[in-house]
């Protein structure tokens, strides 16, 4: 940038602090309370403002000595840059951006894993977002990580399948990809044609169909389903796996054993349990997720029926938990790590592999001992 950039940037800053004067409490610097600005941290440190805007940047030289003194003053004062301020200047704020629904859930946790290594690899800082599985939240992040200027936005889990939702996060990944920023989606599909995002999906589709042509082919042929979540892409991908599966056979499922619920060991509790009181024909459980799974085997076990003598049970994600319930639960294993290494390397480098931008991982099937052939 030049002279006269590097000084128009400067002045959108100051002016942009300035005019929050007094907004911000909790600082120091400013009279009445008033936010500190890059002048008041030039006088402490004894130099020009454009010396203290250098420092700010990082992308010119400045002596060590010079830099300490700048640095000293924004700690006595409490000076905080700006973002907004920063944008202006057409920088970002070499942050990696990861948006779940839930932060405990261990699904979501091993995807973070991933993307907090690449983007540490990348020299990038990571910050983590939850919505709460509230669709308007998601929106709202998305847009304030645009306004933070974040190098890229991660989104992982399942698409609303909602015309306004969608329309509205076509439009941010329009607008980050302006603001030299890229959207990335982990684990639901493409928004659409020439929208500007890095998708890595993994194949929730076949895994759902591998998994239900195993419990066919062990002679189940009453399998009860429990998770289904109406206008959510995962689920609708899970049982649209499931329900292929069946047709490749000549077979249909049984539409009162298809549930619908949310994916939460407390829903594969209840929905279990309802579905022992009702008497219903099954001798199989697909759990929508591994977490479901947890509730269902909990349930089935209250209710003195055997796994897999009795019932089998399989589930989806293969989370490490899988390996810690009784039996071990046979499911689906998603590529949790590698999901979110791989988002956060194609989205910081788009310019480079363009051609690279929708990645779709593989998914497979483990069996344990949660499930066993019908009768055996």
């Amino acid at each position: 940038m030049s002279a006269d950039g590097d000084e128009a940037r400067l002045r959108g800053e100051e002016t942009d602090v300035e005019g929050t004067a007094g907004k911000t409490g909790g600082m120091s610097g400013g009279s009445g309370g008033e936010a500190s600005t890059v002048r008041d941290v030039a006088k402490r440190a004894g130099v020009s403002p454009s010396t203290v805007s250098r420092v700010l940047g990082g992308t010119y030289p400045v002596a060590t000595a010079t830099r300490a003194k700048v640095l000293k003053a924004m700690r006595e004062l409490d000076y905080v840059v700006n973002a907004h301020a920063r944008a202006l200047g057409g920088s970002t704020n070499k942050t990696v951006a990861f948006v779940v629904d839930d932060v405990t859930g261990p699904f979501y946790a091993h995807i973070a894993r991933g993307v907090e290594e690449q983007a540490s690899a990348e020299g990038r800082l990571c910050m983590l977002c939850t919505t709460h599985g509230d669709p308007q939240r998601a929106l709202g992040v998305v847009e304030l990580m645009r306004e933070q200027r974040a190098d890229c936005v991660i989104v992982v889990g399942g698409a609303w399948e909602d015309k306004a939702y969608q329309d509205r996060m076509t439009h941010f990944a329009h607008a980050l990809d302006r603001a030299g920023s890229r959207l990335g989606l982990v684990g639901r599909p493409p928004l659409g044609e020439g929208v500007p995002a890095t998708v890595v999906e993994y194949d929730n589709e076949g895994g759902a169909f591998a998994m239900t042509t195993h419990l066919l082919s062990q002679g189940h042929r009453r399998i009860a389903y429990l998770g289904r979540v109406p206008l959510l892409s995962t689920s609708r991908e899970r049982l649209q796996g499931f329900t292929s599966a069946h047709d490749m056979l000549g077979l249909s499922p049984y539409p009162r054993l298809i549930k619908d619920g949310v994916f939460s060991r407390s829903y594969g509790y209840q929905a279990t349990r309802e579905l022992l009181a009702s008497k219903a024909d099954f001798s199989a459980i697909f759990a929508a997720t591994d977490m479901v799974a947890a509730g269902v085997l909990q349930a089935l076990r209250e209710g003195g029926v055997r796994v897999p003598e009795d019932v089998s049970v399989a589930g989806y994600d293969d989370i490490p938990v899988a390996l810690d319930m009784y039996p071990q639960l046979t499911t689906v294993s998603v590529p949790h790590e590698e999901l979110g290494r791989t988002a956060v390397r194609l989205a910081l480098h788009r310019d480079e592999l363009p051609d690279s931008q929708h990645q779709v991982l593989g998914t497979h099937i483990v069996v344990r001992g949660s499930t066993r052939r019908r009768g055996k």
